[in-house]
C-alpha cells in the first residue's frame, strides 16, 4: 500500500490520494453523493482553502460542495465503523457522510475532504442521509473557535444550502457541510476491525494509521503498542484542553473519538458558563454520562474500548495482551493530569512548579463552583487589573492571597504574568446565546450578518476590546440545550 502523492496537481488545486481506499474492502464502499435542487453557497473559508493548496476562487462553484459535481480526482466513498454509544454497541459507518478523498497540501500534508449531509449511503439504516442547515452552521463555527483557541479539530471548509427541506421533528433547510480532518480514523473503526473477528484486517488499519498518524513509532520493536500509548498520550492532551477552555462535548460515543487527536462531530457541544462539573447540554444525555467533569473519565473508557479492540495484535496470549493493555492505560491519568495541570497554571500566570499549585487551582475552582462564577471571565479578570476585585466573599480573598504570595516566589514581572495570562484566558468564547442568535438570524432570515460577526471576533479570542463586551456576557437564561441534529 502506497501513500506516495501523485506527481501533478489537477486544476484548482485539487491533488488528491485515496489511500484510505486502498484498505480491505470491509473497511469503505463506494457510493457517489445524490445531488441537490439547488446548491448555493453560504459559507467558505477562504484562508482554510488557501492552506489547503485549493483556489478560493471555488467558492463560486457550490455544486462541487453539494455532491452535484465531483471534483476532479475524487473517489467517494462511505466508511464502515463500529461504536459504543452510551455504552451500547453499535455497527455503524458514514450514514450521512462521504469522503471524496484525501488531499495533499503544498506543504506536504494529508487531509481528508469528507462532504456531511450529501445523501444516503449502505450505512444510513433508512435515514435520509441529509443534514440540516442549523447543525451545519453550529459546526463551522464551533470548529472555527476551537481552531482558534489552538485545540487540535477537525475544520469547515463550506457550507452549501441544498434548496431542499429535511424532515426531522419539523422540516428543515437543508445543507452540505464540507469537513476537513487529519482523518476519519476512530476508536469505533478500530472496534469495527474487531468485530469483523479479522485479524489481517486488524492489523492492515494498524498498520495504516501507525504510516499515517504515527510514523516515528511505526518502526518500534512493539508498534502496537507504541500506537496504544500514542493514542492515550495525544487524547490525554486534548481533554486536557477541552477542559481548560469549558468545553463540552456532548457526545463522546467511542465513534466520536479520532486516532488523530482532533475534536471530531460537533453535534450536541457547548461552552459552559458559570462553572460547574455537572454541567450538561446534550438533550439526550439525561444521565449526565457525558458531563463536562466526565470527560476524562469518558476518554479512559472510550481507550479501554480502543485497547480491547487491539488486543490480538498486543500479544498472542490473550491475558498477556491483557496486561499489557492495561498497564498502558494507566498512563493516561499522569498524562491528562500532567497537561491539566500545565494548563492551569498558565491560566494562572505561573511560571515556576510547586507542589502546592494543583491546590490552589482546585481551590479556585471550588470557589467558581459555589459561586456559580462565569468560568471564562473569572480567568480573564484575573490576568487584568481588576482581578482584586472578583468578589469580597472571604473564600476568595483567602485565594487571591495565597495566589499573590505563590506568584511573589517567582521572578517574572507583573507584566510577564500579565502577558502570560491573556495568552492562555480568553476573552471570547462561542456563547451559547451568541450562537443560537446567529443561527437563528441565518436560517430563519436568511441573514448572514449576525453569523459572520461572530466568526470574526471568535478568529481572535485573545483579544480584550471595549466593543467586543456582548460577546463576552454570558446568558441570563438556565437549562440550554443542543440537539444533535441527525
Amino acid at each position: 500500500m502506497s501513500d506516495t502523492p501523485h506527481p501533478s496537481a489537477p486544476p484548482a488545486g485539487w491533488h488528491w490520494d485515496h489511500s484510505y481506499s486502498r484498505l480491505p474492502a470491509a473497511f469503505h464502499t463506494r457510493v457517489d453523493p445524490t445531488p441537490v435542487r439547488e446548491p448555493r453557497m453560504i459559507l467558505f473559508n477562504r484562508p482554510l482553502a488557501e492552506s489547503l493548496g485549493l483556489d478560493p476562487e471555488l467558492q463560486n462553484h457550490p455544486a462541487l460542495f453539494a455532491g452535484n459535481e465531483l471534483p476532479p480526482g475524487a473517489q467517494p466513498l462511505a466508511q464502515a465503523y463500529a461504536g459504543h454509544q452510551y455504552e451500547y454497541f453499535t455497527m455503524l459507518g458514514d450514514g450521512r457522510a462521504i469522503l471524496l478523498g484525501e488531499q495533499l497540501t503544498p506543504r506536504g500534508e494529508r487531509f481528508d475532504i469528507q462532504l456531511k449531509g450529501p445523501g444516503p449511503t449502505p450505512f444510513s439504516r433508512r435515514g435520509d442521509g441529509r443534514a440540516a442547515l442549523g447543525p451545519m452552521l453550529r459546526e463551522y463555527i464551533i470548529s472555527e473557535a476551537m481552531h482558534a483557541l489552538g485545540i487540535p479539530t477537525t475544520r469547515s471548509l463550506a457550507v452549501v444550502a441544498t434548496g431542499e427541506p429535511v424532515y426531522r421533528e419539523t422540516p428543515l433547510p437543508g445543507a452540505v457541510l464540507t469537513r476537513v480532518a487529519a482523518s476519519h480514523i476512530r476508536v469505533g473503526t478500530f472496534e469495527y476491525a474487531a468485530a469483523l473477528n479479522d485479524r489481517a484486517a486488524l492489523q492492515a488499519l494498524a498498520d495504516y494509521t501507525l504510516r499515517r498518524h504515527y510514523r516515528d513509532v511505526a518502526g518500534s520493536a512493539a508498534p502496537y503498542l507504541a500506537l496504544l500509548g500514542t493514542v492515550i498520550e495525544r487524547q490525554a492532551a486534548l481533554i486536557a484542553r477541552w477542559q481548560l477552555v469549558g468545553f463540552v462535548h456532548g457526545v463522546m460515543n467511542t465513534d466520536n473519538m479520532a486516532l488523530s487527536g482532533e475534536t471530531i462531530d460537533y453535534g450536541p457541544c457547548a461552552f459552559m458558563d458559570a462553572y460547574d462539573p455537572a454541567t450538561v447540554f446534550s438533550s439526550i444525555d439525561r444521565h449526565g454520562r457525558y458531563a463536562y467533569g466526565q470527560q476524562p473519565e469518558i476518554a479512559l473508557w472510550n481507550l479501554a474500548r480502543f485497547a480491547e479492540a487491539l488486543l490480538p495484535l498486543l500479544d498472542a496470549e490473550e491475558e498477556r495482551a491483557i496486561a499489557i493493555a492495561h498497564a498502558a492505560l494507566g498512563s493516561f491519568e499522569p498524562h491528562f493530569r500532567h497537561r491539566w495541570l500545565a494548563g492551569m497554571r498558565a491560566k494562572l500566570g505561573l511560571f515556576t512548579t510547586e507542589t502546592d499549585d494543583a491546590a490552589l487551582a482546585e481551590s479556585l475552582l471550588a470557589w467558581m463552583q459555589q459561586s456559580k462564577a462565569d468560568f471564562t471571565n473569572t480567568f480573564r479578570a484575573l490576568s487584568g487589573e481588576s482581578s482584586q476585585t472578583l468578589s469580597p466573599d472571604p473564600a476568595y480573598l483567602d485565594w487571591h492571597q495565597r495566589w499573590q504570595s505563590r506568584l511573589s516566589r517567582q521572578p517574572q514581572s507583573r507584566n510577564e504574568v500579565v502577558d502570560h495570562m491573556q495568552r492562555h484566558n480568553p476573552a471570547v468564547i462561542p456563547r451559547n446565546h451568541q450562537v443560537e442568535a446567529a443561527l437563528a438570524a441565518a436560517v430563519e432570515k436568511n441573514d448572514l450578518r449576525v453569523l459572520q460577526r461572530l466568526l470574526a471576533v471568535l478568529a481572535r479570542p485573545y483579544n480584550d476590546s471595549p466593543e467586543l463586551a456582548e460577546y463576552t456576557q454570558p446568558s441570563n437564561e438556565e437549562g440550554y440545550r443542543t440537539y444533535c441534529g441527525t
